[in-house]
This record gives structure tokens, sequence and C-alpha cells, in this order.
């Protein structure tokens, strides 16, 4: 089971809005360095709803190959589709990845249910892990935890990303679920807490911003240090609040492309950050010592 901190990669742009595959290259190489855990990408943070098929399945391509197992990779292949789903799902599935994130339907709002049977196809057509993906501020959709539970009982459905910061569903779901389930906070703000209770790692938007900071806080919280890992979050924690000013990832581009790390270009309909709100982000970044 992978255990710390998981980027929530960004799809790298140029201007003109092409991916732009060296700089791709390099994150993976600084993500390597900087000890992070795991590679999720192709998510919401890496503008997956504005990809095509063919350039989807090229950026998940490319980060394994450029992984070359030395990184454990998890392929962004969820949708409103379920049919749609399993079809990238398996396409994914000629490259060298550990796995699949798949969200949770958007926008048609399915019951439990739908839900339960959604996931379950997925996971039967693959033949690597699945981490459910629980992002009811973006799908208008929550995945209960007893619909968890009912999932978890699927060989192949092994983990969650649970992203709506209630962090009751952490013993919730574990005492049901056992502890060869994986649970991974996709709140930055609370994620430290979310392993302090039991959880496994935080699939990280800051941490493409901060990855050897993200990772170390990560190291001491799963080691029950509560005062060592408060201790790094406080560095961390403008940037938690700072990089969603605006939806993710608009802010944590901008805030690459002002490390140099990127170049800044995204995808209509999101927009570079307003810049009403460069001052804030510049502050996180500088109350994090990376400026």
């Amino acid at each position: 089971m992978i255990e710390g901190s998981l980027v929530a990669l960004v799809t790298p742009m140029m201007e003109s809005g092409h991916i732009d595959d060296p700089c791709l290259r390099r994150l993976v190489e600084w993500h390597v360095e900087a000890g992070t855990a795991g590679l999720v990408v192709a998510g919401t943070t890496g503008e997956s709803a504005t990809l095509a098929k063919e350039e989807h399945l090229a950026v998940i391509g490319a980060v394994a190959k450029y992984a070359a197992g030395r990184i454990p990779v998890y392929a962004g292949t969820g949708s409103n589709s379920t049919q749609q789903t399993i079809d990238l799902s398996v396409a994914a599935g000629q490259f060298s990845i550990d796995g699949y994130l798949v969200v949770t339907p958007y926008y048609n709002k399915p019951t439990q249910e739908g839900l339960f049977r959604h996931f379950s196809a997925v996971a039967d057509a693959v033949h690597r892990p699945v981490m459910l993906y629980n992002v009811p501020g973006r799908t208008a959709v929550d995945l209960l935890p007893e619909t968890v539970v009912r999932l978890a009982e699927h060989p192949r459905i092994t983990s969650i990303k649970e992203a709506t910061g209630d962090l009751g569903r952490v013993e919730t779901i574990r005492e049901a679920c056992g502890d060869d389930f994986g649970l991974y906070s996709g709140d930055d703000l609370t994620g430290r807490e979310f392993m302090l209770r039991g959880g496994n790692g935080v699939v990280s938007v800051t941490a493409n911003i901060a990855p050897e900071l993200m990772a170390k806080m990560c190291q001491v919280a799963l080691a029950g240090d509560a005062d060592e890992a408060t201790e790094i979050d406080g560095h961390l924690v403008e940037l938690h609040d700072k990089l969603f000013v605006e939806a993710n990832p608009i802010p944590v581009k901008w805030a690459l492309e002002r490390l140099g790390r990127i170049p800044g270009g995204i995808r209509l309909p999101l927009t570079r950050l307003s810049a009403q709100y460069h001052e804030e982000v510049t502050a996180a970044l500088e109350h994090g010592g990376l400026l």
C-alpha cells in the first residue's frame, strides 16, 4: 500500500494550450527526487475535463514512461459515463501504471445504488487496483461510507480518495473496511489530521508546489508525531488555503509558473489566476519558504 504524499499532478501546458512534454518529464523527476510517494495523473488538477481522449492517454503514458517504475502512478480515468470510464481505463491499461483513480460520476447525480453499480462495473473491467474518488464539491454527489464499505468487498477496489473534509469518515471507513483498505485525504487543509486519525496519506494539490515539505509532513504524521507534523504543516497551511482562492488548478498552475516550474498555459473554460489574488498566493509561497 502506498503511504504518504501523493501529488495530484498538474498537466503543464504552453501558452498555446499544447501539452509541454519536456516540462512534464521535469516535474516527474522533481517528485521522484523530492520523496513524493505517488503520482496521480490526469485527474481534476491535471485538467482531465479538457483533455481529448488521445491527449489523456498520452499524458498517462508519458508519466508512466518517465516514472519508469521508480514511483507509483495512478491514472485518473473517471467520467460521468460508465462505459466511457471503462473504455478509457482499459485503454490506459496498456501503460505501466499501478492503478486507477475513478471519480464519482458528476452532473447526472446517481443514487447510491447507481454509484455501487458504476464502480463495480469499472472494477470488473480492469486488472489493476481502483481508488474511489469522492469529491461532492465538484460532482454534486456524495459516495456515502456505507456504499464504500460495499464496494470495498470487490477485490480490485482497494482505496478511496475522500475529499469531503469530514474527518469522522476516517474512523467509520477504517473500522468497517480494515487496515488493508487505503484511505487518502483529498483535502490538504485537513490532511494532517486525517492521517493522525488513521489515514494512509494525502492526494495533494499543495504537493505540486512544496513536494519535500508535504512528503516530510506526511512521514511524521503517519509515524504519529502530531507535534512535528503540526509544525511542518504550519509552513504549508497558507498554501492549503490560497491554492483554492479560485477553482483548482488555476491557483496552483499560476504558483508553479511563479516558481519557474511550468509555462503559463491553461485551457478554457479555466483562465489564468485573477490579478486580485496574485499577492495572496505570492504571500503563501513566501510563508512556505518557497520564494
